[in-house]
């Protein structure tokens, strides 16, 4: 298996772009699982519809839906003009493009873990006399590991592997924007390609099995406590 230095950088900007989506989205997936789990808020049907929506949707419809709000004709796009920060095209916009189509993937993994936990021990927390913060920390949070763990591995996985939203919003750039995904496009579509595309194709499934055994030795650990 022969990589070229663009292969390689392809494979950095990859284990790059996952990594800071996975980073980002944590948080922010963690606290709209919180939300649907365990509040009442009123329109939670259609929250949880607009956060489920880019499953269902061709990941290429998705990424154009980006480019319409991040272009330079949108109220987004002229607001970071003001700043000088563009978003299309560059390595940013990989990381949003992977971040919205992995985000229902963890907020669903870490809320169905949130619904699992025996409410009694928040409660009981609660009535002696821990705030809000303690008990997330040391009751919420630890019981549902297990399921932000389940979502983290399965939102970095999904940017790995993210493809259609990413080549409409950031393009195809080799060393600038060009994926794993977008590499392996790339070889396919000219002659002679087909060897080179494999070689991606096997770095990415190595990648991809590591992810999950990573996530498995990290799982009986956290089973075992």
């Amino acid at each position: 298996m022969a990589l070229t230095p663009d292969d390689l950088q392809a494979i950095k900007l990859s284990l790059k772009v996952a990594l800071s989506a996975t980073v980002i989205t944590l948080p922010v997936g963690f606290a709209v699982a919180y939300l649907l789990a365990m509040t009442n808020i009123r329109g939670k049907t259609i929250l949880e519809g607009i956060i489920n929506l880019p499953l269902v949707l061709p990941p290429v419809v998705t990424g154009y839906l980006l480019l319409l709000l991040f272009g330079k004709n949108s109220w987004i796009g002229q607001f970071l003009a003001h700043f000088d920060i563009r978003i299309i095209f560059t390595l940013k916009a990989a990381v949003i493009a992977s971040s919205v189509v992995g985000f229902p993937l963890l907020v669903r993994s870490i809320r169905i873990g949130l619904e699992a936990i025996d409410k009694q021990y928040i409660q009981a927390s609660r009535t002696l006399g821990a705030k809000w913060w303690d008990t997330l920390f040391t009751i919420t949070i630890p019981l549902c590991g297990r399921a932000i763990l389940a979502g983290t591995t399965l939102m970095f996985a999904r940017s790995l592997g993210e493809f259609g939203a990413t080549i409409v919003l950031a393009g195809n750039m080799p060393g600038v924007t060009q994926t794993i995904p977008l590499a392996i496009y790339q070889y396919t579509s000219v002659p002679g390609g087909d060897s080179m595309a494999l070689s991606l194709c096997l770095v990415s499934i190595l990648l991809s099995f590591m992810v999950l055994l990573f996530g498995e030795a990290v799982n009986r650990k956290l089973s075992v406590r």
